[in-house]
């Protein structure tokens, strides 16, 4: 008996774990949770698919807060002493009145400014474009008309007699007259066969271009450099011979702009008016203000 009570004895105890283990339930508290919120996140992704737009402005209108009042006086309410927009109670509050009294911001104006800065350099570049064409078009009548009287053997000896040169105005073609080779009889209005050939073949050149052009005659003073009344009259009556012969030779009438006689007014060479190259006919093919396609917008 003493034997056996000096045995140990063991007591074993037991430790007993609720709740699901080492890591308990609390993640099963958190999926559900989750899985809640992203079904809700779900649904809510779905009614904003399948509302119109009309039931989405019903229903921002009814989470919308409510005016109380629409008095401009006061702070520290709803409104914090700002006054409702005009549009009720969907207005923006004060960010509205914010954005009616805040003025333009810099950035806006210097964009509005290059903008039309921008438009306007277009419209120069367009213009000069359309300009530099037109003197490329003059350019090549001038040569044209030079090439027809080298090739023709009938104008080849007038070519001396005619003038071809770009003002300000536009292509000019003056046909000349020479010590002992002009283009009318003195004191006669009707031009000979040596300027209607000249006239026929600057009609050619007329008639490859659209512009508009002037017809103007001009004589030469007297010996003694006075000038009568006569040449003012006989100046006027030679451009409108020119301006028959060249109607005849194919050049509408509604392209001529103006008929002129400007007597001795106007001397070709100014150091000696009596010389004969002054006695001329001056036709002027005139330069149009450039006119923007009608398709061109800025």
């Amino acid at each position: 008996m003493a034997a056996m009570g000096d045995a140990p004895i063991l007591i074993k105890k037991v430790k007993k774990i609720s709740g699901g283990g080492h890591h308990g339930g609390a993640w099963k508290v958190a999926y559900a949770d989750f899985v809640t919120a992203m079904m809700a996140f779900f649904l809510l992704m779905w009614l904003i698919n399948t509302t119109s737009p009309e039931q989405k402005r019903g229903i921002a209108d009814y989470f919308a807060p409510a005016s109380v009042s629409q008095t401009t006086s006061g702070s520290g309410g709803i409104l914090g002493g700002t006054a409702l927009g005009d549009d009720g109670d969907k207005s923006s509050g004060s960010s509205s009145v914010v954005e009616q009294l805040a003025p333009e911001s810099p950035d806006a104006v210097e964009t509005g400014k290059s903008t039309e800065t921008l438009a306007s350099a277009s419209e120069d570049a367009l213009r000069e474009a359309l300009a530099k064409k037109e003197s490329d078009s003059f350019a090549s009548a001038a040569q044209s008309l030079r090439q027809a009287l080298q090739d023709l053997p009938e104008l080849a000896e007038l070519s001396k007699q005619l003038l071809i040169d770009q003002t300000p105005e536009g292509l000019r073609i003056q046909l000349v007259d020479q010590d002992g080779r002009s283009m009318f009889q003195e004191g006669k209005v009707a031009p000979n066969d040596r300027a209607k050939t000249l006239l026929r073949a600057v009609a050619r050149i007329i008639n490859q271009l659209p512009n508009r052009i002037t017809i103007s005659g001009h004589t030469s003073a007297s010996l003694a450099g006075k000038r009568t009344d006569a040449d003012w009259p006989l100046s006027a009556g030679r451009a409108d011979a020119a301006r028959q012969i060249l109607q005849s030779a194919g050049v509408v009438s509604d392209r001529v702009y103006q008929v002129a006689g400007k007597a001795n007014s106007d001397p070709l060479y100014p150091d000696d008016p009596t010389l004969a190259g002054n006695r001329r006919i001056a036709i002027i093919l005139l330069r149009e203000k450039p006119v923007l396609p009608p398709d061109h917008s800025l």
